[in-house]
């Protein structure tokens, strides 16, 4: 079980190289209009959406994707990416995890590790517009990482996205980042359990702050973040 382990910890590492960092999801423009501008705050927006559009939409996702790579249903993942795509209810969002999804299939395409797997690349590469949570789960799946440590793994590395964009833009102390983390990560297992038997029709990503908070944030005059 160690290599799957240490494999999840470079997949969840601030290090891979996908650009997430470059990405704060709305944050940005909340900070920016001064709603957000408190740590409590920020841990109330980051709290919100984990309950919200992550954990009720992308984490489940995950799960389901995890299960349709691991039993070779490639029409599955397809369908499956098809609509996460969809679910991305700004440009920016969209934009988002299509590049990271395609800097992903970059990274893995050049790590033996992944490349010398039988049939991996094949399967990747016949999905079209692959985004990263696909590309994400194909790898987990393929290095023999179990869905609950996955999906735990999956949303501690968006929450420390989420907290370091929060960091810089509020900004905060690095304390403070740390203070958040903790807390944060208190909801994750609960959030993972519901996730790994939730059906699809109980998926929502219904957050109209967070759709209005990124919108907003493409024509934001000055930003540091893509998104």
């Amino acid at each position: 079980m160690s290599l799957p382990l240490i494999r999840l910890m470079q997949l969840v590492s601030p290090a891979l190289p996908v650009g997430a960092y470059t990405y704060s999801q709305g944050l940005e423009w909340v900070v920016d209009t001064g709603a957000v501008k408190t740590e409590v705050q920020v841990g109330e927006w980051i709290g919100d959406a984990l309950d919200g559009a992550f954990g009720g939409y992308e984490l489940p996702l995950l799960a389901r994707l995890m299960a349709a790579w691991e039993q070779g249903d490639d029409a599955a993942v397809a369908d499956l990416n098809a609509q996460c795509l969809a679910s991305r209810e700004t440009s920016e969002l969209r934009a988002e995890t299509v590049q990271m999804g395609y800097s992903l299939v970059r990274l893995l395409v050049d790590l033996p590790a992944f490349r010398d797997l039988p049939g991996w690349i094949a399967r990747l590469r016949a999905v079209d517009e692959q985004v990263f949570p696909t590309v994400w789960a194909a790898a987990a799946v393929a290095w023999g990482v179990q869905p609950e440590p996955a999906l735990n793994g999956y949303a501690w590395a968006w929450i420390e996205n989420q907290v370091m964009a929060a960091v810089k833009a509020v900004p905060l102390g690095q304390a403070a980042g740390q203070r958040l983390l903790s807390a944060l990560a208190e909801a994750v297992p609960a959030r993972v359990a519901e996730a790994l038997v939730m059906p699809p029709a109980a998926w929502s990503n219904f957050q109209p702050g967070l759709a209005i908070a990124s919108s907003l944030h493409e024509v934001q005059y000055s930003r540091l973040f893509r998104s």
